[in-house]
This record gives C-alpha cells, structure tokens and sequence, in this order.
C-alpha cells in the first residue's frame, strides 16, 4: 500500500487535456511554489511550458502529496 512520505513532500501536477495519462509532474512545497533553481534546464523548462499552456494543452495544476 502506498504510503505518504513523513517530511510532506508535494509535487505540482499538469494534466493533459487531450491525452490521458500524459503529463509533467514537478516537485514543490504545501503551496505549490516550484524551486527553479533545483530544476535542470530541461525540467524548468517543461514547467514554463506546461505553466504557459495552462488552459490549451494542460488543465489547471493540482498539488499532490508524493505517494511512494
């Protein structure tokens, strides 16, 4: 059974609206503040793309609790 991580790690979620089950997942605090400066280069900039085709290619990000 999975269980949810003790320290409360999250991580941001991007839905895509057309393709199910497709998205980008990025780690991030209760809040669902991103840490660019912990991403690399490729993952930030997946996250200002998924931020930007909010609405057209993902559905509104969700913050989740990491389940291992």
């Amino acid at each position: 059974m999975p269980t949810i991580t003790p320290q409360g790690a999250y991580e941001l979620r991007f839905r895509s609206i057309f393709d199910t089950g497709r998205g980008l997942a990025f780690r991030c605090d209760a809040n669902g503040h991103v840490d660019l400066d912990a991403l690399s280069e490729t993952a930030r900039a997946n996250y200002l793309f998924a931020r930007a085709m909010v609405g057209r290619d993902y559905a509104a990000p969700v913050v989740l609790p990491t389940v291992h």
